[in-house]
């Protein structure tokens, strides 16, 4: 076997006939191929200086074996758990975590488990994605296995707690951030459809910060103050009450998270109502759902259903977890739009029991927000998620709805460089007339031959709904003589679902096109991971 078959993928490096299990020649394929498959030093990416994540995990060891199986954003829990069991409780606590390293919590999902582990990080519910499913499971983990104690100045190593940006510099981190200012949101639908996607134009001008292609945007938002108001209702508490040096109503607005109600509010309420009601709301906080309703309880929800209770304001604001950031993939360029990132953006509205809730973050975008007004903003740096370093590489990007916003960023990047490698983009979303987003905008790039190829899908046009993979498989040959060429593949949208059916669309195709087993298929696909030439940026 070559060098050059190795880099493509083409042929596995561990032979079949090893004495390993498909689970665990797929890993050292994908750790082989990572060391072998890039052009600069054999692996080490000559941008960030760093090995492909497989490779570097198992140089730095970690007292474990190094694996993580469970880290796949579309497994239930509940399976993640099992395969840690046995496992370090680091281990256990990573299994605990989303799996999808958006970096909401100042960390990656490893380090912030290393650092609760640790006993360096007290806060267990940093992880947005992961709600109280995984806020419970870190709980439930800590008691059966405290967390090391800190010896006095003692610190753990940095390579394990590192949050994603260490840096002094103001806009780098959810913990320093600056301020951009808001100039507009633009619908991108057409009239009659059902989404509400605004195109989000922030300014940067003054803020210093730099970003490329791949990165993402933090924002702190506020609560909608006519939900603040309803929870002051339902409590018959005074608006005006002093909390920490501001008013009882602007905490609720703009500290605390109103949705969903956490188990230490439902704790509270257990104490303070009477009879079923006490009874009901001790078994949700303790995480069961007696009447399959527990999704549906937010703040005012369980104010509402338990009350009238009238719980001291500070009491409840102990109960509250703070109101956390969120992160959107950028959709701009910073060669093409210098001074501003643009977002897209799913206004999330939607009804339960006939009352209205609110996204926090997409709708204090598109409603709460007047042009001109500033908002707290900080730059999350992408961890695997980019541009290749090589501009005439052919790139495959497959990301229907808002996750075309990355691929827009990448597009136009490309444009603005002039650069020479063929682009492949595949859309969808329910129907053409009205949620073809950026339509103009493509043909102009297809115009250009900055887009080589444009797949769209659209599942409510027809007879039969069609989705991105499906176009994937369509054009599987094509798509497998790009991937042959050295192509770098791209998913960005839905974690659980469509992420998930595109990696085993690709799988399909490897099978179909090359006669690859299933297994030979996982492990081309694991070696397109470790080489950097599969990434993910999925919510």
């Amino acid at each position: 076997m070559t060098i050059q078959e190795a880099r493509t993928g083409s042929v596995p490096v561990i032979p079949d006939g090893a004495p390993f299990s498909m689970e665990q020649r797929a890993w050292l394929n994908g750790f082989f191929a990572g060391l072998l498959s890039l052009d600069a030093k054999a692996g080490i990416s000559p941008m960030t200086g760093e090995l492909p994540d497989a490779a570097a995990r198992a140089l730095a060891g970690d007292g474990d074996d190094g694996e993580a199986p469970w880290h796949d954003a579309a497994m239930p829990i509940d399976e993640r758990m099992q395969l840690a069991e046995g496992r370090p409780l680091k281990r256990k606590l990573f299994a605990a975590m989303a799996q999808q390293d958006c970096g909401q919590c100042g960390f990656l999902c490893e380090s912030y488990s290393a650092a609760i582990a640790a006993g360096t990080e007290t806060k267990l519910n940093l992880c947005v994605p992961g709600g109280k499913e995984t806020s419970r499971m870190l709980k439930r983990l800590l008691e059966e296995v405290p967390a090391a104690p800190v010896a006095p100045g003692g610190d753990t190593p940095a390579q394990e707690v590192a949050p994603v940006k260490e840096t002094g510099q103001r806009g780098y981190s959810r913990d320093a951030p600056t301020e951009a200012i808001f100039r507009s949101a633009t619908r991108l639908n057409a009239a009659g459809s059902e989404k509400d996607t605004r195109h989000v134009v922030l300014d940067i001008s003054a803020s210093g910060l730099s970003y490329a292609p791949g990165d993402s945007f933090g924002l702190y938002p506020s609560n909608d103050p006519q939900l603040a108001d309803a929870v002051l209702a339902a409590m018959r508490a005074p608006a005006d009450f002093p909390v920490g040096g501001k008013t009882f109503r602007q905490a609720l607005i703009e500290d605390y998270a109103l949705a969903p109600a956490p188990d230490a509010l439902l704790e509270l309420i257990g104490y303070l109502a009477g009879g079923a009601k006490r009874k009901k709301a001790k078994q949700l906080a303790g995480g069961s759902d007696p009447d399959g309703d527990a999704a549906t309880f937010d703040v005012l929800h369980a104010l509402q259903a338990f009350g009238p209770i009238h719980p001291d304001p500070e009491a409840f604001l102990e109960c509250l977890e703070p109101l956390q950031p969120r992160l959107y993939s950028i959709s701009s360029s910073p060669l093409a739009t210098p001074g501003e990132v643009h977002l897209t953006v799913d206004a999330v509205r939607y009804d339960i029991d006939a009352r209205r809730r609110l996204g926090v973050a997409s709708t204090f975008l598109v409603d709460r927000l007047s042009a001109g007004a500033g908002l707290k903003v900080y730059l999350q740096k992408a961890h695997g998620f980019g541009l290749p370093d090589d501009p005439a590489k052919p790139i495959i990007m497959v990301g229907p709805g808002t996750g075309i916003a990355p691929f827009r960023s990448f597009l136009w990047q490309r444009h603005a460089m002039k650069a020479l490698g063929k682009s492949w983009l595949f859309f969808g979303h329910q129907r053409e007339a009205t949620d073809f987003f950026y339509r103009s905008e493509l043909e102009g790039l297809s115009a250009s031959g900055t887009l080589t190829r444009l797949s769209t899908a659209w599942s409510r046009d027809g007879d039969r709904k069609v989705y991105v993979q499906d176009r994937m498989q369509e054009a599987g040959a094509e798509l497998w003589a790009w991937l042959q060429e050295g192509a770098h593949f791209y998913v960005c949208g839905d974690a659980k679902r469509m992420a998930k059916d595109v990696e085993a669309a690709l799988v399909a195709i490897a099978m179909s096109h090359v006669g690859k087993s299933e297994g030979g298929a996982k492990e081309y696909l694991a070696g397109l991971k470790a080489a950097s030439r599969y990434q993910a940026d999925v919510y």
